[in-house]
């Protein structure tokens, strides 16, 4: 009896193994199976949402001009701008290197977009944001800023020769931030008793940073090459992706220079024959140093140069002086653009694809258009929609104010290029 007895508990024990191994190993492609859904198909928070956006046949303009002329659809990024990437890119190697910590400030001078994406991804890092922005930028790009939590001066905008250029008065900000988080750990080093007696160069605005701050950091996204980066590794490559490598030609407007540098660069290394163009808006000094090697515009000649550096109503793009990222570009020739190209483009996008864009964006399609005329038929144009119409209200899609500015829309087609649809 003693061998069976044996045997019968043997097998119940065999039982309750296999049960348990069953359970464990249910359990186990449970795990398996959601974590490998979870690295596919869910992006682990905000940052990992930004980028890979979809590259979009614009019909419109495809069948005018007989080309495959593609958008990279950049305003879908969460902060809704290309932006995203580059301040992504700026905080991530501001923090590896320690030049920003956590609970830091990071400071922008900006006319808005690049200030909306650091305010939007800066609380994903731990970190807090102050932008300095030009007064004459669209009123509704500061409320954003201020929404999403960070702190915005406006200015009055002057040469950035001035040491009151919204541009210098953020890297000035950046100074101060340093040196309230070094008093403070002074202060308690020393045990002192007085903790708000901080003073700066710039004392009345000592007050824009609490107590807390751990130290600032300037983006500082015209010169830092993290800006060039964000699109030689990201943009450029998914382009390249998504068009299989089949692409004639890529344009797109200049501000800071890293969306076209990076990108062109790229583009270049990957086919030395992918033609790279620049579209530049009125008054900018970069269609003048990439066609005649010199910048060079007519109002400054003459004397009569306007309130900015160039006066348009596109806002992000043109500029007069080079920057570090820009200088990075490999670009073959570049067009001309117009404001009223860009009023009439927005408009005509709107109505024939319900594209309902910024005025960098539509300037970038006014380059796509040019570069088809340029190219002819059968080829295929890469250009980079930057963001959409929401942050355009007060002034690109005003009528009173384009209307003073004799701007109002009028085609009723493609004319305003000079071609009839």
């Amino acid at each position: 009896m003693a061998p069976a007895r044996a045997a019968i508990a043997a097998a119940i024990s065999m039982s309750f193994l296999s049960l348990f191994l069953c359970t464990y190993r249910s359990k186990l492609s449970w795990r398996d199976t959601h974590k490998k859904f979870f690295s596919k198909k869910v992006k682990n928070g905000l940052i990992e949402a930004i980028g890979n956006t979809p590259l979009i046949r614009i019909n419109s303009l495809s069948e005018a001009f007989g080309c495959e002329i593609l958008a990279k659809a950049e305003f879908l990024n969460p902060g809704g701008s290309v932006k995203d990437r580059v301040a992504v890119k700026i905080i991530e190697e501001a923090l590896d290197s320690g030049e920003l910590v956590e609970g830091g400030v990071i400071t922008e001078g900006s006319a808005g977009s690049t200030a909306i994406s650091l305010a939007t991804v800066a609380p994903a890092f731990g970190c807090k944001c102050h932008v300095v922005i030009p007064d004459d930028a669209a009123i509704e790009k500061s409320q954003i800023i201020e929404a999403l939590g960070a702190t915005v001066e406006r200015v009055r905008p002057v040469s950035i020769t001035h040491r009151d250029h919204f541009v210098n008065i953020a890297r000035r900000r950046a100074v101060e931030a340093k040196e309230l988080a070094s008093q403070k750990n002074n202060a308690v080093q020393l045990d002192a008793k007085q903790m708000n007696g901080y003073t700066s160069e710039e004392g009345s605005h000592a007050s824009v940073f609490t107590n807390d701050c751990k130290g600032g950091f300037f983006a500082d996204q015209f010169e830092n090459l993290a800006n060039f980066r964000a699109h030689y590794e990201g943009t450029g490559p998914e382009i390249w992706d998504q068009t299989n490598g089949n692409l004639d030609a890529f344009v797109a407007a200049a501000g800071t220079g890293g969306t076209v540098a990076g990108i062109s660069r790229f583009l270049k290394e990957k086919n030395p024959n992918i033609k790279c163009f620049l579209i530049d808006p009125p008054g900018s000094g970069l269609f003048n140093k990439v066609t005649r090697g010199v910048m060079y515009s007519r109002e400054e000649a003459e004397g009569r140069r306007l309130k900015n550096p160039f006066d348009t109503i596109t806002e992000g793009i043109g500029i007069n002086r080079l920057t570090k990222n820009f200088m990075e570009a490999e670009l073959d020739g570049a067009f001309r653009g117009t404001d009223r190209e860009a009023v009439e483009m927005s408009r005509f996008l709107l109505k024939n694809d319900g594209l309902f864009l910024g005025s960098s964006s539509a300037m970038n399609c006014v380059g796509a258009a040019r570069v088809a005329q340029s190219l002819g038929p059968g080829h295929t144009i890469v250009t980079i929609l930057c963001d959409n119409g929401m942050r355009h209200l007060s002034k690109f899609y005003d009528p009173q104010y384009l209307s003073q500015h004799a701007l109002s829309p009028s085609a009723t087609g493609l004319e305003f290029l000079g071609r009839d649809l």
